[in-house]
Order: C-alpha cells, then structure tokens, then sequence
C-alpha cells in the first residue's frame, strides 16, 4: 500500500474505534467485526468479502505498533500538521531535499514543504523526535505493508457413506499438509471454509482461508436434501390403494415399520421424526417418498383381476379437468 493509500484510508473509522484505543481495544472490535461481516454470513453479497479484506488490512496495521505510530504520523501530515506542495525547486540542498528524498527520493524540483505554524522541527516530532523516525526506519512510508493473506479454494469427492459419517482429510497446500474434518451429514457442493488455513499474509498479518467444495457421490435410494435423510420407498398398487404397512430401512442397519395411508399416490412424501441423520447439531429426520411400482410382466390371474378391476371402475377417469388446468 502506498502512503497515499495510509492517507486516504481511516483504519480507526473501518474498525469502529476511537483513535486513542487501546490495543486491547482494537483487538476486541476486529474479532466482533470479522464475526459480524465475515462472508460465509453474508452469501449473497458481493461486497462482503471486501468488507472482511478491509478490516483484515485495518487490522494489520493498527495491532502493530510501530506501523500505528508510522500510520498516525501520516494521517496527521495529511490532516494539516504539514503540506506537501509541488513547484518549481531551488538550487540548494536543505528542507525541501530532505522531504524530496522522503517521498520516492525526488529532490526539491519535485516537492516543497511549506511550515504551519509550529516550525520545522514539528514535522520530526511526529516520528518520534530528532530527525530520525520510530524503529530506526529509514522512512514513514514503509515499502511493503503487510497483507492478509489470499484464501484458497480446493474441491475434493466424497461417497455418500464419507458424507453421512463425516472423514478427515489431509490436502496440500503449497508446502504445507493441512489436515481437514469434513462434518457429518455435508452435502452436495456445500463449501467448508477453514479459517487462517489459506495463503500466509505478509508482516504479520492474517492468513487467509481454506475454502473446500464437497462433491458427493450418489446412492441408489439414500440421499441427503436441506439437512434431512431422503429415501425413495416402493409400493405395490394394493399398498397403495388399500394402505398396508411396510417395513422401511434405517441408516444403522435396523429397520422400523410405517403405516401407509390407503389412497397414498405416487410421490407422497412422509416424514419419520428423529429417524435421519445424527450430526453434530442433533438427530434429523427421515423423509419417505412413495413410488407405486408397476409390474413390468402379469400372470393370467392377475391379468384377469386387473381387468375385472378396469371394468369395475370403469366410470372414473383420473384425468378429468386436465385440458381445463392445462389451459394458459
């Protein structure tokens, strides 16, 4: 960041402290700020993770303190305790060469420094007294400011078994092994995101995140929606018509039985309360849906009762008001 940047930027005002906080304070108002606008919170906002960078980069500055004081010195420059003025320059070395060389080593052809009102000897007060700066730097204008490190995103694939119980795993970062507990009950292109996992910062500050995208296998029946366990339940046309009980599968290896409602269609979905995935936030539920299966081949005695039944409801007709509902 160039000094410009120091100058147009109010790290104090992006933190929401005042300038004479504490160091305790500050750290208190990042943490409360990176949990508030932190992006996983904010997922449909483009700006969020601008946000996050930018109290990231407050941050880093303002929890060190010779870059406070650097900052400090800065903004005070900028906010009248001193002006740099472009004009033509003198012949000779002196004040406008010292504060030439400050800025990017121009002599006095390229800045002027105009007093006001407290002497030239103010402008060295601010950094500390004498004529040097804080730290034995050679300048207020570091060459290189810290910077929060970039997050990283990885993708990795999952069978459904991995996703219902949960896998650690260990993924390359650069030259380094991170090691990653994908949680129980994770779901198709769900994103974990591990904090300071991601590219080192620079000075100091933050790493950035490791982001992981989850692909998960699919099952023949099982599979996962909105937090809860799904299965697709067969039914025979009499299951469904008359209303059976049938006995349904559980993820553990038991099963339990489930009355089916007579007159059930194909595609009703039931829910078993506390019969799903066990995660970390608790017990979820089990949603059953119904499929009427068609025999794909009939006996003659069966040919001969599904007849008899067509004759027998011979005066319904399922589809009727189709063409009316149908109609745009």
């Amino acid at each position: 960041m160039s000094s410009q940047d120091w100058l147009n930027k109010d790290f104090y005002a992006v933190l929401g402290v005042a300038k004479d906080a504490s160091a305790d304070e500050i750290k208190k108002a990042y943490r409360k700020k990176a949990k508030e606008l932190h992006p996983d919170r904010h997922p449909d906002d483009p700006q969020a993770e601008e946000r996050f960078k930018a109290i990231g980069e407050a941050y880093a500055v303002l929890k060190d303190a010779e870059q406070r004081q650097q900052y400090d010195a800065i903004r005070a420059m900028g906010a009248g305790g001193a002006r740099f003025a472009s004009g033509p320059g003198g012949g000779g070395a002196g004040f406008e060469d010292i504060f030439g060389a400050m800025f990017n080593g121009q002599g006095a052809g390229g800045m002027r420094f105009e007093q006001s009102g407290g002497g030239f000897s103010n402008i060295f007060d601010m950094f500390g007294g004498g004529g040097g700066f804080p730290g034995g730097a050679s300048g207020p204008f570091p060459g290189a400011r810290p910077e929060p490190g970039e997050d990283i995103t990885t993708s990795t694939s999952l069978s459904f078994a991995e996703a219902v119980n949960g896998r650690e795993l260990r993924i390359t970062v650069g030259s380094r092994t991170v090691k990653a507990r994908i949680p129980a009950g994770v779901q198709d292109g769900q994103k974990i995101r591990l904090r300071g996992k991601g590219k080192p910062g620079s000075g100091g500050a933050p790493a950035g995140d490791l982001i992981i995208k989850v692909k998960v296998a699919k099952h023949p029946v099982w599979s996962l929606e909105a937090g809860n366990l799904c299965l697709n339940v067969p039914i025979t046309f009499p299951e469904a018509a008359l209303g059976a009980t049938v006995r349904i599968p559980l993820l553990d290896g038991s099963h339990v039985s489930v009355k089916v409602p007579a007159g059930s269609q194909s595609g009703k979905v039931m829910r078993l309360k506390g019969k799903g995935l066990k995660t970390a936030k608790g017990q979820g539920d089990l949603l059953l849906t119904l499929q009427v299966a068609v025999p794909e081949e009939l006996d003659e005695a069966a040919r001969e009762a599904l007849a008899a039944y067509a004759e027998a409801t011979a005066g319904q007709d399922p589809r009727a008001g189709l063409d009316e509902a149908a109609a745009l």
